[in-house]
């Protein structure tokens, strides 16, 4: 049986070995500031859990997180049924991500991506795409770090003694809770 207190000490772990990239983490919150600042929008994508954890951060972007403050342009693009199942449809679940950037995108967006395996096909087409854009990107994967490391200028890589998916996500939105408290700071309303 899996006891609560072992969950915690996994819990621990990764959470000390992120000390070890937080210049990395605070640099991709003043990328992402700097994006918002100057007009551009947050893309995010992921798949299963990394997709909720997609949607949970656009929405603290573009409603708030803790303090009022104006919107902030942020869009999931793991959230338009309609989209995800005509594309998959039609197309690919390859390339239900890229589609959307290829539509949505403009030069000196910021796409943040997630993948706790870094091998996820549809998340490595979107950052090729988002690169052919001109888009900054982000991507947030597991301790593999998989394909995706190579193709991002910022890859936050949790590394860490564990590998279960679920501590590696609950690391994610610890990350992007982080971005959001940032946001908060920078837009805040007088």
């Amino acid at each position: 049986m899996h006891r609560f207190n072992q969950v915690l000490v996994e819990n621990q772990a990764v959470i000390t070995a992120l000390k070890q990239q937080t210049d990395q983490i605070e640099a991709a919150g003043r990328l992402i500031i700097t994006c918002l600042k100057k007009g551009n929008k947050l893309l995010f994508c992921g798949n299963g859990g990394s997709a909720a954890d997609s949607q949970h951060l656009a929405a603290e972007f573009m409603v708030r997180y803790v303090d009022n403050r104006r919107p902030l342009p942020a869009i999931a693009l793991t959230t338009d049924t309609s989209i995800l199942t005509a594309h998959t449809n039609d197309f690919s679940f390859d390339t239900v991500f890229s589609r959307q950037i290829e539509s949505l995108g403009r030069q000196d967006d910021c796409l943040i991506a997630f993948s706790t395996s870094g091998n996820s096909n549809n998340i490595l087409q979107a950052v090729k795409v988002a690169q052919e854009k001109k888009l900054k990107v982000i991507i947030l994967t597991g301790q593999s770090a998989g394909n995706l490391a190579a193709f991002s200028e910022m890859a936050i890589i949790i590394r860490s003694p564990s590998n279960v998916t679920a501590r590696i996500q609950e690391t994610h939105i610890l990350i992007g809770h982080w971005w959001c408290q940032l946001a908060d700071e920078t837009f805040m309303t007088k």
